[in-house]
């Protein structure tokens, strides 16, 4: 399967079922009254984490994802059924973002369920209405719309360690070389695509996810070359592996390139903890190889930790296993006490104001009087404005939370018109 990490599809709940209008009719049974049922509840679309997806290859083709609608409430008070979530499975690593780029959800862990799009709400039927002032309600309320969005998806994988370097620098046969992925190998620049991910076995105890990316170039984080379209895949990795290739005229200068890509991307991932890796020491005098780290100790970071190892003959590959799995560890666990940290102690409450949905603005141009409001707009949605009755009661909440007081304030007349949430009936 091709390996997609970005799409864009449509997201849209499942709108709730309308309210059924139904007065009970028996024999031997005046006035049986009202018996409509309530309509179902619009179905969510859950996006959910799974380890058995790599790809958001599926996206490419399935553009929309449409939860159930709710069934319309039926007579004798009977509830609609209400619509069924639909679970959509995303690797883990997948960001959730809107149109505008708001992060939804970030699905980090295998399992973990986010709602992207809730369903709308059944409507009521007129059983619901029934009072001892109003015995033979003809009010029924439409179902909500669910929601709908344009969602983009962005697949950063989660890996413990993180392969970086120039084209040909080893990075692929090193993962072929200690665990079971098979990426491609050849003596050409660019030969690896797409990000290949593996796992690796350490000393039988413990294992590490190694990502590879593609080669980095310089001018990387301008767009030039492969690597930077895919360097968000070592963006979560807790330990970068920097390598460079010992058959290079001057590897400090290679080193120094690539840090400056990592750099200049929108996060800096130079501070991550890494390891400088020197690659294809076989066939090297050990003189040459102690000269070329000296070389790169001039230019790295103090107190960097770095190895000469060789895919091939495994010299210094298990030495180097080990060292990653021990500053994963502390990174993990250093990640895991600063999230403990951040959080808010249970037993101190935290006080905070909260948006309320009751506020509500009048404007008019011309013979139109708009109103905007989230509560008075869901009011207007569930109204059947066809339905005298319900638009009755749609002119008895705006009586009451004073928005017919404010219209006549702003000199509306009898038969002006009202638009709310784009529909509109006569004042």
């Amino acid at each position: 399967m091709q390996f997609i990490d970005t799409a864009t599809v449509l997201v849209q709940a499942g709108d709730g079922g309308d309210g059924r209008l139904s007065f009970r009719h028996e024999k031997f049974i005046d006035r049986g009254g009202p018996d409509g049922g309530d309509g179902g509840n619009g179905g969510d679309v859950v996006f959910v984490a799974s380890r058995n997806q790599n790809t958001l290859a599926n996206f490419r083709f399935q553009k929309e994802l449409k939860g159930q609608p709710g069934q319309a409430g039926g007579p004798t008070r009977k509830h609609g059924r209400s619509g069924q979530d639909l679970r959509v499975l995303v690797p883990v690593g997948t960001m959730v973002l809107s149109e505008n780029g708001v992060l939804l959800a970030d699905l980090e862990t295998d399992g973990q369920e986010a709602v992207i799009a809730k369903g709308g709400r059944g409507g009521f039927g007129n059983a619901h209405f029934q009072s001892s002032v109003r015995q033979a309600p003809r009010i029924v309320e439409k179902g909500e719309d669910g929601q709908a969005l344009s969602a983009q998806l962005e697949l950063k994988m989660i890996a413990d360690v993180g392969l970086v370097g120039l084209p040909n620098a080893g990075k692929s046969t090193l993962l072929g070389a200690i665990s079971n992925a098979r990426p491609e190998v050849a003596d050409y620049p660019f030969t690896t695509l797409t990000p290949n991910l593996g796992v690796v076995d350490v000393d039988g105890a413990a294992s590490l996810l190694v990502a590879d990316i593609p080669g980095l170039i310089e001018g990387a984080a301008d767009g030039k070359g492969l690597g930077d379209e895919f360097l968000r895949h070592v963006e979560r990795t807790a330990v970068l592996w920097h390598m460079v290739d010992a058959y290079q005229e001057a590897p400090a200068a290679a080193y120094q390139t690539i840090q400056q890509e990592l750099k200049s991307y929108k996060v800096d991932l130079t501070t991550r903890p890494q390891i400088i890796v020197l690659t294809k020491i076989e066939g090297l005098d050990q003189e040459i190889i102690t000269a070329q780290l000296a070389e790169l100790k001039k230019v790295a970071p103090k107190g960097t930790t770095m190895l000469a190892i060789s895919a091939h003959t495994k010299q210094g590959v298990q030495e180097l296993l080990r060292l990653a799995l021990k500053m994963v560890q502390a990174e993990r666990t250093k990640a895991a006490e600063a999230a403990a940290a951040a959080e808010p102690d249970a037993g101190l409450p935290v006080l905070r104001l909260q948006p309320t949905e009751d506020v509500w603005e009048v404007t008019h141009e011309g013979d139109v009087f708009t109103v905007v409001g989230a509560k008075i707009e869901r009011f207007a949605a569930r109204t059947d404005f066809t339905n005298e009755d319900a638009l009755g009661r749609l002119r008895d909440i705006m009586r009451r939370t004073g928005i017919t007081h404010a219209l006549v304030r702003q000199g509306i007349a009898p038969g002006q018109k009202v638009v709310i949430s784009g529909r509109s009936f006569e004042f």
